[in-house]
C-alpha cells in the first residue's frame, strides 16, 4: 500500500520516531557537555586575562596618562604639545578612510597576487 513518496507502514513509522527520539536525547546530552566546557573554557580565560590586568608587574603602565613617553609627548615642548586635540595631533593621528579597490584590480590584471 504505497501513499505517496514514502513507503512507511505505522510500525516502520513508530520505529523512525523511537529512533530519532533516542538520537535527540542524546544529542542533547552531549550538546550540554559541550556547551559547559566551553563556558568552563571562558571563564578560565577571563579570570586569566583579569588577573593579568591586576598584576602591576606585568602591566606597570596599562594606562596610557601614566606612561611617562605619552607625558612627554603631549608636554610643553614636546612634540604634540598642543594636546590630543590639537592640530598636529589631528593631522597625524586621524585618519579618513579611502577607497583602494580599483589600484588593487589594476595590480591584479598585471598578474600581482597580493595577501593579506
Amino acid at each position: 500500500m504505497k501513499k505517496g513518496r514514502w513507503d512507511l507502514s505505522r510500525r516502520s513509522f513508530i520505529k523512525a520516531a523511537g529512533l530519532a527520539c533516542g538520537y535527540a536525547v542524546v544529542g542533547a546530552g552531549m550538546a550540554k557537555k559541550s556547551a559547559a566546557a566551553v563556558l568552563e573554557l571562558l571563564d578560565i580565560r577571563q579570570r586569566a586575562v583579569y588577573d593579568a590586568d591586576a598584576d602591576p608587574r606585568k602591566y606597570a603602565l596599562r594606562k596610557s596618562q601614566d606612561n611617562p613617553m605619552v607625558k612627554a609627548l603631549y608636554a610643553r615642548g614636546g612634540f604634540l604639545e598642543e594636546g590630543p586635540c590639537g592640530h598636529r595631533s589631528h593631522h597625524l593621528l586621524h585618519t579618513t578612510y579611502e577607497d583602494r579597490s580599483a589600484h588593487i584590480r589594476a595590480l591584479k590584471a598585471k598578474g600581482i597576487e597580493l595577501s593579506f
